[in-house]
């Protein structure tokens, strides 16, 4: 196999919340000039027709509850993807620097004398209550937001969670849905129990779901989710804004009655 050695470089896409068509454009002609595409789980697969149809795809992604790659594998086959073919898209969903760990993807492939140019994405942090009409700042109501991960390398929750739940702001929270009740507890520490929440899943995409309560309903919304799909969490008054907030709350007050 011929070696590309000297033109070896490495392109790191964010693919955006869902949607193929939230790429940015940027993102698109990267894409279009790869020798070689590694994907992730959380990249819509009409992206990948914007690839030369030729070229190789390679799914290199993470999924809970499925056969995921390590971290150190996915370093290995950028970097000899790279050496093999020319030009290497990493696409990652939403935005690589976001809970990505893109930064650990440019580090090994710069140790071996390997080019990388970033390009941003959309992140789903912010696209995907945009989606469902939840603005995460609103004057008079949330001046600011954290965005948290709910997945730590340690397990556990993370300690800002406390931090963050003492403020007045919007949390964003990502890869919690399986410790939504967890999250809802140790919110509901420094929170009133009837602070809006609401989960997003699929965002962006055409099956995509919401549903919205209160930290009270968490058990109950619970188990309404597919465990086995990612989700974003949104806390906070701004949620109320949500078309069918008090739809659901009262739909779930009734069904408590009968």
């Amino acid at each position: 196999m011929k070696q590309y050695k000297e033109q070896a470089r490495v392109t790191l896409v964010g693919a955006g919340p869902g949607s193929s068509d939230l790429v940015t454009v940027r993102g698109l002609r990267a894409l279009k000039r790869a020798d070689v595409v590694l994907y992730d789980a959380l990249t819509d697969a009409d992206l990948l027709t914007e690839a030369p149809r030729h070229i190789p795809k390679i799914y290199v992604g993470k999924r809970c509850g499925k056969h995921s790659f390590g971290q150190d594998k996915i370093n290995a086959l950028i970097v000899e993807n790279a050496f093999r073919y020319g030009h290497v898209v990493r696409l990652k969903g939403g935005d690589p620097f976001v809970f990505g760990r893109g930064m650990e993807e440019v580090e090994y492939a710069e140790s071996f004398g390997i080019p990388v140019e970033v390009v941003p994405g959309v992140s789903s942090a912010i696209s995907v209550p945009a989606s469902q009409g939840i603005s995460i700042t609103k004057r008079g109501m949330s001046n600011s937001f954290w965005v948290l991960t709910a997945t730590t390398k340690e397990g556990g929750l993370s300690r800002d969670f406390q931090w963050a739940a003492q403020s007045s702001a919007t949390l964003v929270i990502l890869m919690g849905v399986r410790k939504l009740v967890d999250i809802a507890k140790e919110i509901g520490r420094y929170r009133e129990g009837y602070t809006p929440l609401a989960i997003v899943q699929n965002g962006t995409l055409p099956n995509e779901n919401c549903i919205t309560g209160t930290l009270n309903d968490a058990v109950h919304m619970s188990s309404e989710l597919d465990l086995s799909c990612p989700g974003i969490i949104i806390v906070g008054d701004v949620v109320a804004d949500h078309p069918s907030f008090f739809e659901d709350a009262i739909q779930r007050v009734v069904g408590m009655e009968l």
